[in-house]
């Protein structure tokens, strides 16, 4: 090849693959519409037309207008050897709709046409994880219910006026015409020239699983579900009962509407978990090449908390390093998507996270958690959450102890007794009453850090300068007696607290799913154990501290307290990172979790701003001491 074709040829290169990435972008979304409408198709044809005849005009309208927008979806979508007999398919369904044919064999006829060109065109028709209806109630009591009413009657206050008005999600005929994948392709896309919306960009692609599941579960009837040969998840969402019904009949048709609507929970373990993270990490890049940043940054921030973050304790375990690469790598390519950078290197980030990903996969293991690890992690949990609790209400108490103020330790007790209610609280709510998402957690955990890293430098700086006896006798005095200092303890002891127990909780939950039946005892062994260690750990602390000077003992515990403050304002920023709320700028430094240490521009510079407070108020302190000292 000579110079100047060689030249031309990397010219046009990025123009080559930029319009190959947009094609399979657009060959994605294409065929996931198009199905939507074979799926709509097959569900509402059989009302309008009946014994070869128009039974609901404006129905049959909008079966026309259908076939319409499907010829057009199909006609951009990309060649393909199928694509032929595809549209070929199309023009006998269409046929058949104009020859006023019957509903159930227009119905089969879409539903096969539809599994057709899910073959041909790779769309994915069944859930990564596991839908679970006890999450999506919630969601329908917030998005659907005040359109189709509490009960799915198409009765709820704002489905008056509306035309047409909203389905009834009760209607067992149209419901058994539909797949469960086609109730969440509705969710996210919504139905055209309705009022019914897409819901894409407020609910994630589990959410909208989930929600479909217990929007499948107002046509069945619970007690059917239990069967020796449970259908597997695939099914379950890509057949819809009708099809069962023909094939296996009644008795097999109401398992099936029952197990769609409960699908029997398959441990999440970590090899599923991690799938999901890797198959939404795709859907990510698609997005973005499509031209959909946003899109693709909220896919990438979902991949990592509702899948690698579950396995990250258990990860930590097994292999902390390879933990740690993978996070980072993680990290780096969502921080590819915020800076926009050219295709080809977000694509060699993504292969690098997804290689890291591989390896996790292997150390952790397929089949869930073993007994050994499962105790482990129940232990090093736990421990390692509450020991940080631990030091700072033992350092509280030891020294309202020391100095005889029985009242403000009970504040305190006040303060992290009322932590532990919260705590139980949000993982109630979390778990029965409203869908905790992966970034609301980390919001959460990231403020409560960062306000108790302030909480607890306040407290430290505010022990340095009270660690002589008369100047605490003068407080003593002049605050802590009218309450106000008591106030200011109990909430210290409340955030300290309530922070670690929010974390425990949600590694706990994660972790009991992990480990399966087989592994709970050892969930709970371990904790127990860890729990006993903590006593212990609260025990000598307390006592060793009640036998130090008041002076040394104010000392220790301040420098304590402020060391704490810079763990804390590490930990916040990297919760506030995972949950996508800024991005991340990694740098050369070492990294150190139990001190909240990351390599990271923004984390480091959290800590740096807490330490310069400490200086700068410390600095204050001792100046304030020598005009004392001259006065």
């Amino acid at each position: 090849m000579t110079a100047p074709f060689r030249f031309f040829a990397w010219l046009m290169l990025p123009a080559l693959m930029s319009c190959s990435f947009n094609l399979l972008a657009a060959t994605a979304e294409g065929a996931q519409q198009a199905l939507h409408v074979l799926d709509y198709m097959s569900a509402d044809y059989p009302q309008a037309v009946a014994a070869g005849k128009v039974a609901d005009e404006p129905e049959y309208r909008e079966q026309l207008e259908a076939l319409k927008v499907l010829k057009g979806l199909l006609a951009e979508l990309p060649q393909r050897p199928e694509r032929a007999a595809l549209i070929k398919g199309v023009d006998e369904l269409s046929a058949a709709v104009t020859a006023h044919q019957d509903g159930p064999l227009v119905a089969r006829q879409a539903r096969q046409l539809g599994a057709q060109l899910a073959v041909a065109y790779e769309v994915s028709q069944a859930p990564a994880i596991t839908p679970d209806p006890t999450r999506g109630a919630p969601l329908y009591a917030q998005h659907c219910s005040v359109c189709h009413g509490t009960a799915g009657a198409g009765d709820g206050p704002a489905s008056v006026g509306m035309t047409p008005p909203p389905s009834s999600l009760r209607d067992a005929s149209r419901l058994d015409r539909l797949s469960l994948y086609a109730i969440y392709s509705t969710l996210g896309l919504g139905v055209e020239g309705t009022d019914m919306p897409s819901f894409a960009d407020q609910l994630d692609d589990r959410q909208r699983w989930d929600l479909a599941t217990y929007i499948a579960g107002f046509t069945a009837d619970p007690a059917a579900g239990h069967s020796e040969q449970p259908f597997n998840l695939a099914d379950l969402a890509r057949q819809t009962p009708d099809e069962v019904l023909a094939a296996s009949g009644p008795a097999a048709a109401s398992t099936f509407r029952a197990q769609r609507a409960q699908p029997p929970q398959v441990k999440r373990g970590p090899a599923q978990l991690l799938d999901y993270t890797a198959t939404t990490l795709d859907k990510s890049l698609a997005a973005f090449q499509k031209g959909d940043h946003d899109q693709a940054y909220d896919l990438s921030v979902a991949a990592y908390l509702e899948g690698f973050e579950l396995v990250e304790s258990s990860l930590d375990n097994v292999d902390a390093n390879v933990r740690k690469d993978t996070e980072k790598a993680l990290m780096a390519y969502r921080q590819s998507l915020q800076d926009g950078l050219p295709v080809e290197q977000v694509q060699q980030r993504l292969d690098v996270a997804k290689g890291k990903l591989t390896e996790s996969a292997g150390l952790l293991g397929s089949d869930g958690l073993s007994w050994s690890l499962s105790y482990i992690s129940g232990l090093l949990i736990l421990l390692r959450e509450g020991l940080e609790a631990i030091l700072v209400l033992a350092a509280i108490l030891a020294f309202l102890r020391n100095t005889g103020q029985q009242s403000a330790v009970r504040s305190v007790n006040v303060g992290w007794g009322l932590a532990l209610v919260a705590g139980l609280a949000t993982w109630a709510l979390a778990a029965y009453v409203i869908d905790v998402s992966g970034a609301q957690r980390e919001l959460l955990e990231g403020c409560t850090a960062l306000f108790a890293s302030v909480m607890v430098l306040w407290l430290g700086v505010w022990m340095h300068d009270r660690r002589h006896a008369a100047a605490w006798q003068d407080y003593i005095k002049s605050s802590l007696v009218g309450g106000g200092g008591r106030f200011g303890f109990a909430m210290l002891a409340f955030f300290s607290v309530y922070r670690e127990l929010f974390e425990v909780i949600l590694f706990y939950e994660t972790l009991w799913l992990q480990a399966g039946p087989a592994g709970h005892n050892a969930v709970l062994a371990g904790g127990a154990t860890a729990l006993v260690l903590l006593m212990g750990l609260a025990w000598v602390i307390l006592r060793g501290s009640a036998k130090l000077p008041l002076a040394l003992f104010f000392g220790i515990n301040a420098a304590l307290l402020c060391a704490l403050s810079v763990v804390f304002a590490g930990h916040g920023v990297k919760a506030l990172q995972e949950a996508g709320i800024f991005g991340t700028r990694p740098v050369a430094f070492f990294d150190f979790d139990w001190l909240g240490i990351h390599a990271d521009a923004y984390s480091l510079s959290a800590q740096a701003v807490a330490i310069l407070a400490i200086v700068v108020l410390y600095g204050r302190s001792r100046l304030a001491e020598k005009r004392r000292a001259v006065a």
